[in-house]
């Protein structure tokens, strides 16, 4: 391929060389260059990669792109304002447009993304259009998941997984946009048919993230300026200045009758094996809807999804049956042993999310809630402090067991996490095996009990003295069921 061509809808000077030279693979890692390649210089919070330019050179690289100014030995430089925005474009052609092959749809908020992209997901496929989706569990594709190191990955990875789900016949993709992916131009490159929003709370201020919450908000409004159509949580407190910052057409979501689309007589269902929420749907068409998934607060994340699907060609039935098998893993994911009482794996790994998790369950009125969690090695003890005394307040009985204990005996930390147990009047059993403390859970559960198994969710492995280890609790499920 020219580099010409992958230059193609960006701006840019020609500091050296030419432009109209062949190259072969797009790199922004200086470790993995070979000869022929092109280098992108990206500037990241802790690493700018120019200083790694020369290394690139020596290793082959024909042509670099930067920002700026270097004097360099390779064929060709290119200069660019922004090498994060460059590299977008630039990858956005090595992998031949691939969004625009596909229905596309982004997914950004402060919480939700995920739920809701598993959503989108479940009515599509059930409308007959296979769909893929990049975020928090990584890049999903039919039955397979590709991990990935952050929600929003950077944007080379995004293309390339989109050539993918391209390549095996999806018609869609769902991709979580978090703020820091807007802000770095991970999602740069595509015309969104459909970006939604979900929610807007206080987070992810600091100095690797965002300096204020006003900063947080204008890298979520930014998805607005680069889709078609934006769907919006009518009744989040920052509606007003997201809706009118949008540089597109937008339509609404909520509880208020003035919505495209809101919910109505919404109310928690529960019945053998089935955890879940139901609402009415009105707005275009009137209709009654069961979600699988725990939670009144998942009637937002069924809305957005509803509003995306509805312009998809997903009619109500393709909405009824994707909502109710919805689930995403690891995210209060039931795992069906038994109509006598439920189970749920969820990622809860520390005292807000076991917090907000529990107390959900809680509104469902089990005959008793009963939370089996371990706390991290090599973090702070605080943390397990503040983990045992939630789950002491909020279950009838909290099973302690090992977490990712790294370096530290898992014992130490039983200890910590009793510490937090001992201010609350919460019963709990102890028991350092994660797999016996299952088991255990399992075989004294009685009718109408939620269990939770916290803390590692979507994770299929555990840490233990600087080793990962293949552990999966859906495995362990099955093999303490079939006498393992």
């Amino acid at each position: 391929m020219k580099l010409s061509e992958l230059l193609n809808g960006l701006t840019y000077s020609v500091e050296k060389g030419s432009a109209d030279i062949e190259v072969n693979e797009l790199v922004y890692d200086s470790r993995k260059v070979r000869p022929g390649d092109v280098f992108v210089c990206l500037k990241g919070f802790n690493v700018d990669a120019h200083k790694f330019a020369p290394s690139a050179v020596e290793s082959g690289a024909a042509a670099v792109v930067l920002s700026d100014p270097l004097e360099l030995s390779c064929e060709t430089v290119i200069k660019v304002d922004d090498t994060r925005a460059a590299l977008a474009v630039l990858s956005a052609n090595f992998f031949g447009n691939p969004a625009k092959e596909m229905i596309s749809i982004a997914v950004t908020g402060t919480k939700g993304k995920t739920t809701t992209a598993a959503m989108i997901r479940s009515i599509l496929e059930e409308a007959g259009i296979k769909t893929g989706t990049i975020g928090t569990l990584g890049v999903v594709i039919g039955d397979t998941i590709h991990k990935t190191n952050n929600t929003t990955p950077e944007s080379y990875e995004i293309q390339q997984a989109l050539r993918q789900m391209a390549d095996e016949g999806c018609g869609a993709f769902v991709i979580e946009a978090s703020s820091l992916g807007l802000k770095w131009h991970r999602t740069d490159a595509v015309l969104y048919d459909y970006g939604v929003f979900t929610n807007f709370s206080n987070d992810h201020i600091g100095e690797a993230e965002h300096a204020t919450m006003e900063e947080y908000i204008e890298c979520k409004k930014l998805l607005f300026r680069q889709c078609k159509l934006g769907l919006i949580n009518k009744d989040s407190r920052v509606y007003e200045t997201v809706a009118a910052d949008a540089q597109c057409p937008v339509e609404t979501f909520g509880f208020d009758e003035s919505c495209d689309v809101y919910a109505s007589d919404g109310e928690l269902t529960r019945r053998p094996g089935f955890l879940g929420v139901s609402f009415t749907v009105n707005g275009y068409d009137t209709y009654r809807v069961n979600v699988g998934v725990p939670g009144r607060f998942n009637i937002y994340n069924a809305l957005s999804a509803i509003s995306v699907c509805r312009h998809c060609g997903a009619n109500k039935d393709a909405v009824c049956r994707g909502l109710e098998k919805a689930k995403v893993k690891g995210r209060v994911e039931p795992v069906h042993v038994s109509d006598r009482f439920t189970l749920l794996i969820d990622y809860a790994h520390n005292a807000l999310s076991m917090e907000n998790v529990l107390t959900t369950l809680r509104k469902y009125e089990p005959n008793r809630l009963i939370t089996l969690f371990g706390a991290g090695g090599n973090r702070p003890k605080v943390r397990r402090f503040e983990m045992g005394e939630t789950s002491g307040r909020l279950s009838d009985l909290s099973v302690i067991t090992e977490d990712n204990s790294r370096f530290e005996d898992v014992n130490d930390i039983l200890d910590d996490i009793e510490t937090g147990l001992a201010k609350t009047d919460g019963k709990f059993v102890r028991i350092p095996n994660r797999k016996d403390a299952i088991r255990y859970c399992i075989e004294n559960a009685q009718d109408g009990d939620i269990i939770v198994l916290a803390g590692k969710g979507h994770e299929d492995y555990q840490e233990i003295k600087g080793v990962k280890y293949h552990m999966d609790e859906r495995e362990l499920i099955a093999d303490i069921l079939a006498g393992k």
